[in-house]
């Protein structure tokens, strides 16, 4: 049987799970190479060193995980439908589970600093953006999507450590559809009256 060709995207793909398993020290040529089932070769064809995957892999996940999104976001006029949608798909099933707090945890690292600040502002930007659209204004409006953005990080943080404790932050069964629905409802609540403004 012939061997596939894998691509960049392969390998990226295959270092964020690495990464959500074991941190950036679990993202290993050698590692990945054999979870592939490929040689080293075929990594250098495509990156410099482990460094290029990193960066590689974590531009990737900024591209699906934020920019790609709120493009596709883009397309719903009402304010509150598109939060709704972007709760509703940010802390729903995740394609890699537990990448999230994985890189939230290694930003001071020189590969993750960069691409995780990038994310952390375009992300909070946009929900101020939302939060504005809503009738907050934008102080409140900030206010709001620092506290929107921290339940996000700590809904998936208690999904990867305590998700047997706390059954509310799982992906599927009724009890986490009905909190999901809680807390998405109660981010989305504290826009409907325009704050006074400062």
């Amino acid at each position: 049987m012939a061997r596939r060709h894998l691509t960049p995207q392969d390998w990226s793909t295959a270092a964020l799970r690495a990464m959500a398993r074991g941190g950036v020290a679990a993202v290993s040529v050698n590692a990945l190479a054999g979870e592939l089932g490929t040689t080293r070769g075929s990594f250098y064809w495509h990156f410099k060193d482990r460094d290029a995957l990193l960066t590689a892999a974590l531009e990737m996940w900024e591209q699906d995980t934020t920019t790609a999104l709120i493009s596709e976001l883009g397309a719903m006029t009402d304010p509150r439908q598109r939060l709704t949608a972007l709760f509703t798909t940010a802390l729903g099933q995740e394609s890699i589970n537990g990448l999230e707090p994985a890189i939230v945890a290694h930003a001071d690292l020189p590969a993750v600093a960069p691409v995780l600040r990038r994310v952390t502002e375009r992300r909070i930007g946009y929900l101020t953006d939302l939060y504005t659209d809503l009738g907050l204004a934008p102080a409140p409006a900030r206010r709001q999507a620092v506290a929107a953005y921290a339940a996000f990080l700590g809904w998936l943080e208690l999904r990867r450590s305590a998700c047997d404790i706390v059954p509310e932050v799982a992906t599927t069964g009724t009890t986490a559809t009905v909190a999901l629905e809680h807390l998405i409802t109660e981010l989305a609540r504290s826009a409907k009256h325009q704050a006074e403004p400062e």
